[in-house]
């Protein structure tokens, strides 16, 4: 859309839930939750350093690792007026926009990054969270790494009318058989879909709630949808999220 015309652009922006609402310096995002200070989850922030002022919600112990140790995202205060960093306590509801908010720890750990110093005064269950959000008797989860390192998020995921649930890896040693080395499912933080232990037979689906997986990497074979795999999560009662996908309660 770079090298599109300005009339095409303002075509293809205006089907957009994204779109500028002012001009291209601005963005229809305006509050932001982090689930974990894994860079795959905050570099975001840096893109959107020049855009309007943030909200930005995170455990104390998430925003602490930014503010204590990570001068580049100082660049968030450039703003006028500067992000605002809201605490977002576990397993307390916090109301964001409409809706109530609850954090529920999912285990993990910090990320490498994190200074041994720093790491011993963080609070270990605010890691890793998952989250519940609730309207109008309506549930809904989102946890996309779960570590299987606790039970917490199991009763918030059954009580869930949906639960977009992490179905990173098939097996524990996927990235291993793919690259010949690296490490397993668990250790980065991620329980997987099969064997011994693994998300189905931990959490079987049941009642009236939708249990659909997403954030698989592209190693998976659940996104063939002819593979066996595919089949057995299938027959298991979940779904597979989709590009694109949309949800209505």
């Amino acid at each position: 859309m770079l090298n599109a015309s300005p009339d095409l652009r303002q075509q293809l922006l205006q089907y957009s839930d994204f779109a500028p609402a002012r001009n291209t310096r601005t963005t229809s995002v305006s509050t932001i939750i982090l689930l974990s200070a894994d860079v795959d989850s905050v570099m975001g922030l840096l893109h959107l350093r020049e855009f309007q002022p943030l909200m930005i919600f995170a455990t104390p112990s998430v925003a602490r690792i930014f503010s204590d140790e990570n001068s580049l995202f100082r660049c968030l205060e450039r703003s006028v007026p500067p992000a605002f960093w809201q605490p977002l306590p576990i397993n307390s509801v916090v109301p964001i926009g409409l809706l109530a908010c609850t954090a529920v720890s999912l285990g993990g750990d910090y990320p490498d990054y994190v200074s041994s110093s720093l790491r011993k005064d963080l609070a270990k269950d605010e890691a890793v969270i998952g989250l519940e959000f609730a309207r109008k008797g309506k549930r809904f989860f989102y946890a996309p790494s779960i570590s299987g390192q606790n039970e917490a998020w199991k009763q918030h995921a059954r009580e869930a009318d949906l639960a977009l649930l992490d179905g990173t890896f098939w097996t524990d040693n996927e990235l291993i058989d793919v690259r010949g080395s690296g490490k397993t499912a668990r250790e980065i933080g991620h329980m997987p879909l099969s064997g011994p232990n693994g998300m189905l037979e931990q959490f079987p689906p049941a009642g009236k709630g939708r249990r659909v997986l997403i954030h698989l990497n592209n190693t998976n074979p659940v996104l063939d949808e002819g593979s066996a795999a595919n089949q057995a999560v299938r027959d298991a009662g979940w779904e597979v999220a989709y590009d694109g996908m949309e949800f209505e309660l």
